[in-house]
C-alpha cells in the first residue's frame, strides 16, 4: 500500500509541475487552484501517507487504510476535474468538485483515524 501510495503521489507530481509550468508558459494562471490541490493533496499527502504505510505495514493493512485509498483516490481526481471546469467559467461542475472534496476530505479523516488507533509505540 506505502510503495503504491507514494508511486501515484509521483503521478500527482508530474501533473502539478506540467500545469505549473504550462501557466507560466503561457501567463495565463487559471488552474492556480487545481495546481496547488494537486500537488498538496496528491504529491505531498499522499507520499506523506505512503511514507506511513509503508514504514508501519500494520497500519496499511486495515480497512480503513483501504478507505483511505480509494476514497482519495477517486475523490482527487473528481475535484480536479470539476475545478478546472469550474476556473474555467462552467459552473454546472461545481457539485463534482464538492463530491470529490468530500471524499477527499473523508479520506483524510479516515486517514487520521487509522493512525490515531492503529499506530502503536513498539
Amino acid at each position: 500500500m506505502g510503495i503504491r501510495l507514494i508511486k501515484i503521489s509521483a503521478v500527482y507530481f508530474a501533473i502539478g509541475v506540467c500545469l505549473g509550468l504550462y501557466m507560466s508558459m503561457t501567463h495565463v494562471f487559471t488552474f492556480t487552484p487545481v495546481h496547488v490541490h494537486i500537488n498538496l493533496l496528491g504529491w505531498t499527502a499522499l507520499t506523506l501517507a505512503g511514507i506511513l504505510y509503508h514504514l508501519f505495514p500494520h497500519i496499511a493493512e486495515t480497512k480503513t487504510a483501504k478507505a483511505h485509498f480509494w476514497l482519495h483516490n477517486i475523490g482527487l481526481p473528481a475535484m480536479m476535474i470539476g475545478l478546472a471546469f469550474v476556473v474555467s467559467g462552467y459552473e454546472a461542475f461545481i457539485p463534482l468538485t464538492a463530491l470529490g472534496g468530500t471524499l477527499v476530505t473523508l479520506a483524510v479523516l479516515v486517514f487520521a483515524w487509522n493512525v490515531l488507533k492503529n499506530l502503536k509505540q513498539v
